[in-house]
């Protein structure tokens, strides 16, 4: 076990394979004020504060599964089987069909992204005196998520979970997250995008991983490229659910500061 943070709503521990976390009781009233102590603690304590179902944990990926994943080779691998898939879908601008008996805008065609070859990563957003902090974004984002209500996110089956990882993007794997994500290349991805753009995992529901964004890209070319990643993270939403060209979705990503992903 470990030492838990003062003033903790009431909860339990769980072993998780090698790794155990801990897991409040309820949903907790007070999570907005408590998310941010928690955040700005995780170097003192070493606790990870990530939103999730309790039966939706369970089947953990050890770290060392996840760290020596060469992410460039392993995405431009991806990108040539997925772009050798696609490419006649790519190339032939005649509107997909609808579905017969639902009566909605015939579905846009899509170019694909403009890269004939794997471009690599997207350039990191560097630190600035006016960056906003990881943490701020954070909390910002739980925030939203909490207050909103507009269907982003059920979380009335969600816990209050305290993973003991290093960083934001290991949590996943030591949570053991069931969904069809692909959990090495996700958190993979998580700990790069952590470093690149200051990304964190807020929470997760269902098949939904919901992410902050403390430095989003500037420009439509990063974007592009930053597109390209959340393509290949092989997430069902990006481009296909609902419909959207590459280019609408690259140009979305330009300057906002948090990201979702589902995998049906």
């Amino acid at each position: 076990m470990f030492t838990l943070p003062d003033a903790l709503p009431p909860g339990r521990f769980l072993t998780l394979g090698l790794s155990p976390v801990w897991v409040s009781d309820g949903f907790p009233r007070d999570v907005e004020a408590l998310w941010p102590r928690l955040l700005n603690e995780h170097r003192s304590h070493g606790l990870v504060p990530l939103l999730c179902r309790p039966d939706e944990m369970g089947r953990p990926v050890a770290p060392h599964d996840v760290e020596p994943l060469p992410l460039d080779e392993v995405l431009a691998a991806d990108f040539v089987a997925y772009r050798r898939h696609r490419l006649p879908f790519w190339a032939d601008p005649t509107p997909a069909p609808v579905p017969e008996g639902i009566d909605v805008e015939p579905w846009p065609h899509d170019p694909g992204p403009p890269f004939e070859q794997w471009p690599g990563l997207a350039a990191e957003v560097p630190v600035t005196s006016t960056s906003t902090t990881p943490e701020e974004a954070a909390s910002r984002t739980l925030t939203g998520l909490v207050r909103a209500g507009r269907g982003l996110i059920d979380l009335r089956g969600c816990r209050l979970v305290l993973v003991p990882a290093p960083r934001s993007g290991d949590a996943l794997a030591l949570l053991g997250w069931f969904s069809e994500a692909p959990l090495p290349l996700l958190c993979a991805l998580l700990r790069s995008w952590d470093d690149r753009f200051g990304a964190r995992i807020v929470a997760v529901s269902g098949s939904t991983a919901y992410l902050s964004v403390a430095r989003p890209p500037l420009d439509t070319d990063q974007a592009q490229l930053l597109a390209l990643e959340h393509l290949l993270s092989t997430a069902d939403n990006i481009v296909d659910d609902p419909p959207t060209p590459f280019p609408a979705y690259a140009s979305d990503l330009v300057g906002r500061t948090d990201w979702s992903f589902w995998w049906d």
